[in-house]
Parts: C-alpha cells; sequence; structure tokens
C-alpha cells in the first residue's frame, strides 16, 4: 500500500517557521505531481501549494492567496521527499496539513480538485499560538 509520510507539524508561535515534509515510501516523487491541503478547525479542508510538476517553475507552482509569499512548496529528489517551508506563521494557519500525490503532471499553476489525488498522507498537525 502507497504510503505518504509527513512530519514536521508542531506547536509554534506567531512569526515562527516551520518546515512540513513528505516521504514516498513506494514511489517515485519525480513522476508524481505534488500538493499540500489543509483543514482548519471547524471549516473545510482547502488547497495550500501544488506543483503540476517536478520543475519548479513558477508556471507549474500554486499558491493559495493566504500563503502567497510565506510559503514554499519544493522537493528533494535525492531525499524523494517533498517540502513545505511555512515562514512568518499566523494563528490563521492552525490546521491540519495533507501532503497529496497525483500520478504524472498537468499543465498550469492550480491544485487539482481533492478527488483527482491519487495519495493522501495521514496529516500533521500545526498550531500557531502565542
Amino acid at each position: 500500500q502507497v504510503q505518504l509520510v509527513e512530519s514536521g507539524g508542531g506547536l509554534v508561535q506567531p512569526g515562527d517557521s516551520l518546515r512540513l515534509a513528505c516521504a514516498a515510501a513506494d514511489f517515485t516523487w519525480d513522476h508524481f505531481s505534488a500538493g499540500w491541503f489543509r483543514q482548519a478547525p471547524g471549516k473545510g479542508r482547502e488547497a495550500v501549494s501544488c506543483d503540476s510538476d517536478i520543475s519548479g517553475s513558477d508556471g507549474s507552482t500554486y499558491y493559495a492567496d493566504s500563503v502567497k509569499g510565506r510559503f514554499t512548496i519544493s522537493r528533494d529528489r535525492a531525499k524523494n521527499t517533498v517540502y513545505l517551508q511555512m515562514n512568518t506563521l499566523e494563528p490563521e494557519d492552525t490546521a491540519v496539513y495533507y501532503c497529496v500525490a497525483k500520478r504524472g503532471y498537468y499543465s498550469g499553476s492550480y491544485c487539482l480538485p481533492q478527488e483527482r489525488y491519487d495519495y493522501w498522507g495521514q496529516g500533521t498537525q500545526v498550531t500557531v499560538s502565542s
């Protein structure tokens, strides 16, 4: 069974940084598009950041307006891991963060509908509070 193993969540203060990691246990990220979704208490799940291929170009990377300029999605091919670097965290970023993977690439800087992703991580809690 394919596994996405997430790590890096925790409790931080406003203005702090965290880096979430998503390691793929049974496939190579090179062949998958990736993304991060989050779900805050009492709210629906929302897209945070996605990349539609491995180029990392602006044309293939999406960020929600609420995180643009603060969060960065990236890949380490040697470690077969996708990251979400989160800087200047705000209380509104408090949520469970999920890593997602879809076989193959697509064109454009947007996230696919949630149901289009093939695999989901177990989620990691991020809490931003003073």
